[in-house]
Parts: C-alpha cells; structure tokens; sequence
C-alpha cells in the first residue's frame, strides 16, 4: 500500500512525486517509458529554472534569451529578456533528469507500466491496474494522482472528463536534427502561419536544434499536418539556416496538446487529482506546458500531503489544490489568452501581419505584442485603437 500512486512520470507527476517523498510519505511513480520522448520545443523557462529546477544551470546549457518572431508575410520583430535566462533541452534528456530527481527523493518507479483502469473496492477507487511486459498489475494507494498526459486513460475512467474534441486541440510535429546551421544559438525562431498555428525553431546546442509547426481549433481539421510540416521545413525563408543538403534526424514525432486552457472542473474528486497536460496545464495561443504542469504538481502534492495529515482525502478536502492562488491564476491566465486567440489569429494571418508592422514602427506596441504572446498581458485601449485606425 503507497501512500500516493502517481501515474505518468513527466514534469508534472516528477514534481509531485518528489516532493510528496521528500515529506516521508510513500509513492509509486508509475510510467509508461522512460526512454518515450515527449514532442515539443523544449522551451525552459527562467522561472522553471530559478524557482523549481536549478540543477539545470549544472549541465551548462546554451542560454537563449531573445526571440524573433515573424508574421504570415515575414514581417519580423525581436524581442531581449533582460535579467532572466530561458534554455532549451532535448525533452528526453529533461524529463529522465525530471524523474531522476524524484526517485533520489524516495519515490519508488515503475517503469513499463500502461496505466489502464481503477481498483474498485465499494465504489472507491483504492488502486490502480496496469499493463506490462509481464503482465497486469496492480498498485494500491490512498490517493491517486493522474499525470499520465492527453492519452490518460485513467483521466476518462475517473468520470472528471470526457474524450477531448479535435477541435479543442493544438496538434504539432516537430523533429530534433543535428548539422551545421546558421542559427543564433541565443535565439529562438517563431513564424506565425496564414492559418491558426505557428511553427518554431530552437537551438539546442551548437548543432541540434528542435523545429516544428502546428495547428489549433477549428483548423486542425482544415489543414493536413504532414504536409504543413513538409512545407514549413522546406520553406526558403527557414531553409536558410541551413546550408547543408542533409541533416541527421535524431528524432520525429507528432503529438497534441490542450488548446483551451485548464479544464478547471475536472480537477478533483475523492481520493483523486489530475495534474499537467492530463488536466490542461498548456497555455493557450503559445502552448508552454512545462511551467504550468510543474505548478500544478507541487500544488498537488503539498494538497496531498495535507489530506495525510489530516487522515482526510475526501473531494472536500483535495479542493485546496484548485483553490490554491498559484493555480487559480493560471486558470485565469489562460483564459484570458484564450479569449485572445481568435483575434490574434484572426482573418487567416492578415491580422498579425499587420500587427507585426505596427509593431516594427512603435516600441511600445512591439512589447505589448511580446507580452500578450509570450506573458499574457492583456493590451491596452491604445493598442486596439491604433490596431483598428491604422490604414496599413
């Protein structure tokens, strides 16, 4: 018997794990595959770093803390944090590092192990079962903590939510490879498409580097991603990075992610909480998961760590962890990103384009445009008004 299960060994359910182990409680951390390589950017904020994870300054990684994002119609502006450092890292080297951290914490892994379906005992839920090489098994636990990402079976068999609808989604593919380019390697590379969606590139180090593009909402179902892909790689505006006529792929892979903030009523129930992309945890119009889905895993455990306490684990008592002020203001975050979508997206990419030269002639409408995409400040009056007077 564990004290907490918490199944999915990412971000968010490493961060959990470790610290509900680090109180003295015992955890099963259960995963699927931990050679499994999540696909995304793998951006790495400064405030992950600083406040969560600082022995990623250790590994001496390429710091990049400007970007240059581009319009539909290559319109481009560019942006420098000041003061604050951002890294990007192959996201199968940070999640075993993630992991790592929470097993030298205490936390007992599973590996190998498809999370699948709840141990029922007088219609509570007392464990759960999963699939393995060597067949089913079963992990009983006090409280169940689901972090085992968009696919969760558990999240669906826990009755908190429903399959998710296409049109809720982003859906992206992204590859990292490896040869001589010309990027900046302080830099990342945003370019915004003439449809909802925007495709990257980040250096990883002096050779990789992780590029990619995707669609959301309505859109994924208007555009084929393979092909959307193959055109933004072969794009001459991007392909002028690299010189070479051969790249070596290290990796590919496709994946979808949550499009419409956090799915704030399906966050608990008795003796059970969802956390990180299971849940969510993925900001609209820029879809950065890593921060949030930490957040919601610290936030986690320490409101698990209260209901041990408390021999409590009832819906009553897990409730502290929505109510918590660091996850209602991701909530609120994002849905006011949410409600920005569509105009920033708007009129299939003419409205950013004329964004991005408004932009390239005024300082301050530039950084309020950096900080409505990447910090979630709403604009100003000043800025729709001279967004919608302008004769650009």
């Amino acid at each position: 018997m564990y004290d907490v299960i918490v199944s999915g060994a990412g971000p968010a359910g490493s961060k959990c794990a470790e610290v509900i182990a680090k109180a003295g409680y015992k955890v099963a951390l259960i995963e699927k595959d931990i050679n499994w390589r999540k696909p995304c950017g793998g951006a790495v904020g400064a405030g992950t770093i600083e406040k969560y994870y600082p022995q990623l300054k250790q590994l001496n990684p390429i710091i990049v803390n400007n970007i240059s994002m581009y319009s539909a119609d290559y319109h481009k502006i560019e942006y420098t944090w000041k003061n604050t450092d951002s890294i990007v890292m192959d996201r199968l080297e940070l999640d075993n590092l993630l992991r790592n951290i929470a097993v030298e914490s205490g936390a007992k892994l599973f590996n190998e192990n498809v999370s699948y379906d709840f141990i029922l005992k007088n219609d509570k839920k007392i464990g759960i079962k999963t699939k393995s090489p060597s067949g089913t098994k079963e992990y009983y636990g006090k409280i169940i903590v689901i972090a085992d990402g968009m696919s969760s079976k558990l999240a669906l068999k826990s009755g908190l939510r429903t399959k998710w609808k296409t049109t809720d989604l982003g859906i992206a593919k992204c590859a990292i490879l490896k040869g001589k380019n010309k990027l900046e390697k302080n830099r990342g590379y945003i370019y915004f498409r003439p449809y909802k969606g925007y495709g990257w590139i980040f250096p990883i180090d002096e050779n990789r580097f992780n590029i990619g593009c995707g669609t959301f909402e309505e859109d994924n179902l208007k555009y084929n991603l393979n092909q959307i892909y193959e055109e933004f790689v072969n794009d001459p505006h991007i392909k002028k990075y690299f010189p070479e006529s051969n790249y070596q792929e290290i990796w590919k892979g496709s994946y979808p992610l949550s499009a419409i903030g956090v799915l704030e009523k399906s966050l608990f129930d008795d003796n059970i909480m969802i956390i990180g992309d299971a849940a969510g945890f993925v900001s609209p119009i820029s879809g950065e998961g890593l921060l949030p889905s930490i957040i919601s895993g610290q936030i986690a455990a320490e409101t698990a760590i209260n209901a041990l306490k408390s021999n409590n684990i009832s819906k009553q008592t897990l409730k502290a962890y929505k109510r918590h002020p660091d996850i209602k203001n991701i909530i609120m975050n994002f849905k006011l990103k949410y409600s920005l979508v569509k105009f920033f997206f708007g009129n299939n990419g003419e409205k950013i384009n004329k964004i991005f030269k408004l932009a390239a002639k005024d300082i301050n409408f530039k950084n309020q445009t950096f900080d409505m995409f990447l910090f979630s400040v709403p604009p100003s009056k000043e800025f729709f008004s001279k967004l919608y007077n302008s004769d650009l």
